[in-house]
């Protein structure tokens, strides 16, 4: 045990000198012991660019730690990354990595019993299993996210990576020329920094900000830039702060900070693994949040943001509009957000955002004042009904029919759904279902983005849907419903369609419902055998023998 403030009243004396002595190595002098420890784990990886560049920031943070006062030590957490795995075996390991961050962040600080957590993450998984992590060590803590890529362009366009896999379905449909298909790809990723629209990674920095456990201003600052770095120092200091004052994480997420979280990721047209993310992190910080509370926020917050995915602008515009700190200040005159809420600065929500004007600025687009929303209300849909008694999220953000009724295409993977798209099997009408891709089945609840985003290159997603167990990455659109819960692995009424069956979807109603007979579904139950598991030993096997449904956030229960 590290001889910090946390220990210090334990381990006066002479007799933890051979403690103190592995500290003198690795910087600490005589005169540093008497100074909080703060422990600042990060994903730093040379693999994917949405973590690239958090080294500069690590170092940047422990610059400015010890100018505060603190003793900062370094570690790291492994990162997958969702958009170089997607439509590939390594998606599997994409939400387990979730697991294993939280597990990271709380064996580092626990082995060494640090006074403060400064965690710095990239990559969608990263942010929640950051947040998982500080909540359940539960010691004065910050969130710093990576940063933001900056849009590719190629002939005018901005691009982002979704529209390499945008490209994929455009190619494949003849509707787009060799020359384009491979200048999109090379130049979707311009830099360093996550995925540049309001996909899950941008999603989960806007919410942990409004959660109020990073800086309001932090969220969408390109990784490059130089304001990122600047907002790292700050976020170092007001640590700091909270370690004095020992305001802790779990007095900063709350049921209502929880609420103002969700009306932010709405209000942004955020992702489906938000509700995902959110279950868990509730779950980490002992908070009672159901998915029925999400559905809740919804009916009352209006989409605010023409974000991409299903809108026009990147998040560097958003940060530029005004950014998280704007859309709060908006939801926040009009009683959608709860301004008493802690933030780790030591103030509440109403201070931090006092100085900011109740109406954007009117030489912009991408935040829009409360009278002329986008929708009237949040994209994110909780469904029930024979098909999902559980509950699963629909994303209905851009649809053109809030009811669809369509024949079910049953594929029980997600490569077999794709190789039909691609084989333009797929046509206007049809609902199309991928099983056996959810928390156990999967295993790892995989995205499906590579089936959207080829319905898209083909000009199709407006006129199907798609129904899966497994998830959808925040770069989907359309009329998209995942996380059905009970899933396909586990016997849930998903594993029991049949090509041809009629399936209605009503986002008004909030109703999934499979056209079939209760004693139909009966028959075809007993006949129904669980598959045999795709992995039988290693870190995916043991993740499915213990992840729990994804209606309560595909935790480790």
């Amino acid at each position: 045990m590290a001889l910090n403030k946390r220990s210090r009243v334990i381990t006066e004396g002479d007799a933890r000198a051979p403690n103190r002595s592995m500290l003198y190595p690795v910087g600490f002098t005589a005169a540093d012991f008497g100074k909080p420890i703060v422990g600042v784990p990060h994903g730093h990886s040379t693999m994917l660019p949405c973590n690239a560049g958090i080294q500069s920031l690590a170092n940047r943070a422990v610059e400015a730690l010890r100018a505060a006062g603190a003793m900062p030590q370094t570690w790291g957490f492994p990162t997958a990354s969702d958009g170089i795995s997607m439509g590939t075996e390594g998606m599997r390991y994409s939400l387990p990595s979730r697991e294993e961050i939280a597990r990271c962040i709380q064996i580092g600080w626990g082995s060494h019993q640090m006074d403060g957590l400064l965690c710095i993450a990239g990559c969608d998984k990263n942010k929640p299993g950051c947040v998982m992590g500080i909540a359940a060590c539960n010691v004065p803590s910050i969130y710093v996210d990576s940063g933001t890529i900056k849009p590719g362009k190629w002939k005018g366009q901005d691009l982002t990576i979704v529209s390499a896999f945008e490209a994929v379905g455009a190619y494949s449909a003849g509707k787009m020329s060799r020359e384009d298909f491979t200048g999109i790809e090379q130049h979707a990723c311009p830099g360093f920094g996550v995925c540049g629209a309001q996909y899950t990674a941008n999603t989960m920095a806007t919410a942990v900000a409004a959660l109020g456990l990073s800086l309001l201003d932090s969220p969408l600052i390109a990784a490059e830039d130089e304001e990122k770095l600047d907002s790292v120092a700050k976020s170092a200091e007001v640590l700091v702060r909270a370690i004095a004052a020992d305001l802790k994480p779990r007095d900063i997420i709350t049921r209502k900070s929880i609420a103002n979280a969700t009306a932010v990721v709405m209000a942004t047209g955020g992702s489906t693994n938000a509700v995902l993310h959110f279950l868990a992190i509730a779950k980490a910080a002992g908070v009672r949040w159901e998915i029925d509370d999400f559905d809740r926020v919804a009916r009352r917050t209006p989409v605010l943001c023409d974000l991409k995915p299903s809108g026009r602008f990147v998040a560097v515009d958003f940060h530029r509009a005004g950014g998280v700190r704007q859309v709060m200040k908006i939801l926040l005159d009009h009683d959608g957000i709860d301004g008493d809420c802690m933030t780790i600065t030591g103030r509440t929500i109403a201070e931090e955002l006092a100085d900011v004007p109740s109406e954007p600025a009117s030489d912009q687009e991408v935040i829009r004042a409360w009278p002329r929303p986008l929708y009237k209300e949040g994209h994110l849909s909780i469904l029930k009904g024979n098909l999902s008694t559980e509950g699963c999220v629909a994303k209905t953000s851009g649809i053109k029919q809030p009811r669809f009724t369509g024949p079910a295409r049953v594929f029980d993977s997600e490569q077999a759904c794709l190789k039909a798209i691609l084989a333009k099997k797929i046509k206007a009408g049809d609902v199309i279902v991928i099983r056996y891709e959810g928390p156990k089945g999967g295993p790892g609840m995989p995205e499906m983005l590579a089936p959207t985003a080829a319905l898209i290159g083909q000009g199709l997603l407006d006129a199907v849907a798609l129904i899966t167990d497994g998830r959808f990455s925040g770069g989907s659109w359309g009329w998209l419903v995942g996380h059905v819960a009970p899933e396909a692995f586990v016997g849930g009424t998903i594993a029991l369609v049949q090509d041809g069956d009629m399936i209605t979807l009503d986002r008004d109603k909030r109703l999934i419902q499979l056209q079939v007979s209760a004693k139909e579904l009966a028959a075809r139950k007993k006949k129904w055998k669980s598959p045999k598991p795709r992995y039988r030993d290693g870190v995916l096997a043991e993740y499915a023998h213990h992840v729990s449904s994804a209606s309560v956030g595909a935790v480790f229960d």
